[in-house]
């Protein structure tokens, strides 16, 4: 039983050292990466990654049942929340404006949107911006906007 143990242990190293590289990885990328979508991106997948090598590290570890349970329980909690998170944020940044268009290799949404008649989009060739909330955008830079005092 003590092979199995020292086995366990260094697996669990392993992981732990492993998951800690993807977090700060995640991190770098999200504090260096030029726009939102790099970023979001940068956010989402390899801290994911991290988070479950982080918890299948501290489950070799810790070895009890109870506590097992509740680090898959996290994992899975995470790896359903973090696409639905980083697609709403993707999503929002986009009908604000904050996605750079030139670096979009397709744009579908700004199709769907066309098609669906009334979508925002902030694409140049597509035309002026509309939507329900077209009327309540104020540029900031604008005299008497937001930005001044």
């Amino acid at each position: 039983m003590e092979r199995w143990t020292l086995v366990a242990d260094v697996v669990s190293v392993v992981c732990l050292l492993g998951g800690a590289f993807f977090v700060l990885a995640a991190g770098v990328g999200a504090l260096r990466f030029p726009d939102l979508l790099s970023r979001m991106h940068a956010g989402t997948k390899p801290q994911t990654l991290g988070l479950v090598l982080v918890l299948v590290g501290l489950a070799l570890r810790l070895r009890e049942g109870g506590a097992v349970w509740a680090l898959v329980l996290v994992a899975i909690f995470q790896m359903l929340t973090a696409p639905v998170a980083a697609h709403m944020v993707g999503r929002a940044g986009y009908r604000t404006g904050k996605v750079r268009h030139d670096l979009l290799v397709v744009d579908e949404l700004t199709r769907d949107l066309e098609e669906a008649g009334g979508g925002t989009t902030d694409d140049p060739e597509a035309g002026e911006r509309t939507g329900p909330d077209a009327e309540e955008r104020v540029d900031p830079a604008a005299p008497g906007g937001p930005g001044t005092r």
